[in-house]
């Protein structure tokens, strides 16, 4: 049976993999399923924003040859990634001209070329399975506006999640600008706005399977994964 480190940018995607993700993957054959925020994560909090590339591939080709029956993952926002200078994620520049689910697969791709070029020799691809979140993990949240709106604490903001979740073929459509991104959107109807408590909360009363219905390039994450549990 294999284990599981997922490489996380932040303490909202941590707090969604131990909450959502790890019994569900447990249960699909891993025999562990660990989180861990790259780099230092008290460090991050103070400054902000991802941890440059070449950093986080540290991390991740550490991992993979300290357990060589280890699989790692990555869950970071294509929103925010660096993508010019020294901490440029690979692909990432490339991906602004294309849509929707094609720029999280083009950086995803690149990811995994860089990662087994860099560990050299026969590397197996299966052992590193990058997700890049198209194009912010909130996205995932107006999967069910409803569910968002009341586990937000806030069920008096449905309609107006709704709207913004009817402008865009999935959740996972919702654009990537400045203004327009999920979580800026998302404060600018709930002021102070808490990412890690709220954001997990409203994942909670959605439920997995609601999320995985209206997010395909989620999904096809967690397919992967459970392939690779049971492989």
């Amino acid at each position: 049976m294999a284990r599981l480190l997922v490489h996380v940018e932040g303490l909202t995607e941590e707090a969604f993999v131990k909450e959502m993700l790890r019994n569900h993957l447990l249960a699909s054959g891993f025999s562990d399923v660990s989180v861990r925020i790259m780099g230092n994560a008290r460090l991050r909090l103070k400054r902000g924003g991802i941890r440059p590339w070449p950093s986080a591939r540290k991390d991740i080709i550490t991992h993979l040859k300290e357990d060589a029956g280890g699989i790692a993952t990555t869950m970071v926002d294509y929103y925010g990634l660096p993508s010019s200078g020294n901490g440029a994620w690979p692909g990432r520049a490339k991906a602004a001209g294309a849509s929707g689910e094609e720029k999280a697969r083009s950086v995803e791709n690149a990811l995994l070329d860089d990662v087994a070029a860099e560990v050299g020799g026969p590397f197996a691809a299966r052992r590193f399975i990058p997700f890049v979140a198209v194009h912010e993990f909130e996205g995932l949240l107006f999967s069910d506006c409803a569910a968002f709106s009341r586990g937000i604490g806030h069920p008096e903001l449905e309609g107006e999640l709704t709207e913004i979740r009817n402008q865009f073929p999935t959740p996972e459509d919702i654009n990537d600008s400045p203004v327009t991104a999920p979580s800026k959107r998302v404060t600018a109807l709930v002021p102070g706005y808490e990412k890690p408590l709220l954001g997990t909360l409203a994942a909670l009363e959605i439920g997995l399977s609601r999320i995985r219905q209206e997010c395909p390039h989620f999904s096809g994450w967690l397919a992967r994964l459970e392939m690779a549990a049971s492989a």
